[in-house]
């Protein structure tokens, strides 16, 4: 059978180059071969301040972005987080098995946790069970993660197998909840910030000039590689643990050129850093054009938009809802026929 997959971003911002590069690229070529959906995840991004008009125009432009880099909703559930109930429901039921240490333990809430003080929510301390019910509920068979998040695909292993499965499966039959497996893309999977080449790019950084976004004009995309940060010596390499915004400026090449790795360290063995980032800046420019105009066309027409999101939510909730009924049932709540 065709393995199913679920991924997601948060709209909490334009997606950049690393979103695209190190995510939806290669969600693109899993629709060919598996059975796909994608949702933007919108309940997540409130676990920290927001803004409600950004949130709904961020919801709108990551999705038109996911069909604009070729999302193709003939083949992929294309879906908003909260236009499916079962989300925030399924959620609530994995809250009341999860022990809480298993939350506390977490890496991402910790360092979160630590910037935002007092201030900090339940919903962040949270955020990795709402994550386990996003992938639990379309019962995915893999979950193509960053190394920031393999964690998180743990814990929702855990919770399925540990807290639902074993406790609650108690006539023996097929398992309540399938156990999803990892799916790490190698290339291109962890795209680093313009401005430190050892942290990873962010939307949530607070310099612009920190990442590429895929709706900045060429103007803007010339002046940020123009002034990403370099480093003294002549010619750019890989694998270096001296020179990382070389190696990441020239993988970023190496992808957006369409050139293999052996070929780009070849040709910018001994190139200089002006020389160098025109030819990035021209690659980068010439990769992104086609992703901003069907962008464009997408977010004019909304009627179009719409659609494919009504479609979506409506293929996505037959198969939550049916997730959530097993869970339901295991839990003895009561169904009224």
């Amino acid at each position: 059978m065709t393995k199913r997959v679920l991924s997601g971003v948060q709209p909490t911002g334009v997606l950049h180059l690393g979103n695209w590069l190190g995510a939806i690229r290669n969600w693109v070529d899993l629709q060919k071969t598996h059975e796909t959906f994608f949702c933007v995840v919108d309940l997540h991004a409130i676990t920290v301040g927001h803004n409600p008009n950004d949130l709904k125009e961020n919801t709108l432009s990551t999705a038109a972005l996911y069909v604009a880099c070729g999302i193709d909703p003939k083949l992929s559930t294309i879906f908003v987080q909260s236009h499916v109930s079962a989300h925030s429901e399924l959620c609530w039921l994995l809250n009341c098995v999860t022990p809480l240490n298993w939350m506390e333990r977490m890496i991402q809430f910790k360092e979160k946790a630590i910037k935002q003080g007092d201030n900090v929510s339940i919903g962040l301390l949270d955020y990795p069970v709402l994550m386990a019910a996003d992938i639990l509920l379309y019962q995915s068979d893999l979950v193509p993660v960053g190394e920031d998040q393999k964690q998180h695909l743990e814990l929702a292993r855990d919770i399925a197998q540990q807290r639902i499965n074993n406790r609650f499966n108690i006539k023996g039959n097929d398992s309540i909840l399938k156990i999803p497996k990892a799916l790490i893309m190698k290339e291109g999977a962890k795209i680093m910030s313009l401005q430190d080449g050892r942290k990873k790019m962010s939307k949530s950084d607070p310099n612009e000039g920190s990442r590429i976004g895929l709706l900045d004009a060429p103007e803007l995309i010339t002046k940020k590689i123009k002034r990403a940060k370099t480093d003294s010596l002549l010619g750019l390499e890989f694998d270096n643990p001296d020179r990382p915004e070389a190696n990441n400026l020239l993988t970023l090449y190496t992808i957006l050129s369409g050139t293999n790795k052996e070929s780009a360290a070849l040709e910018c063995k001994e190139i200089g850093w002006g020389k160098f980032k025109n030819l990035l800046t021209e690659a980068c420019i010439s990769k992104i054009e086609p992703i901003q105009k069907k962008y464009n066309q997408l977010i004019k027409d909304p009627d179009q938009l719409n659609f494919i999101l009504e479609e979506g939510r409506t293929k996505a909730e037959e198969v939550a809802e049916s997730t959530l009924k097993k869970v339901k049932d295991a839990f003895g709540l009561l169904e009224i026929n």
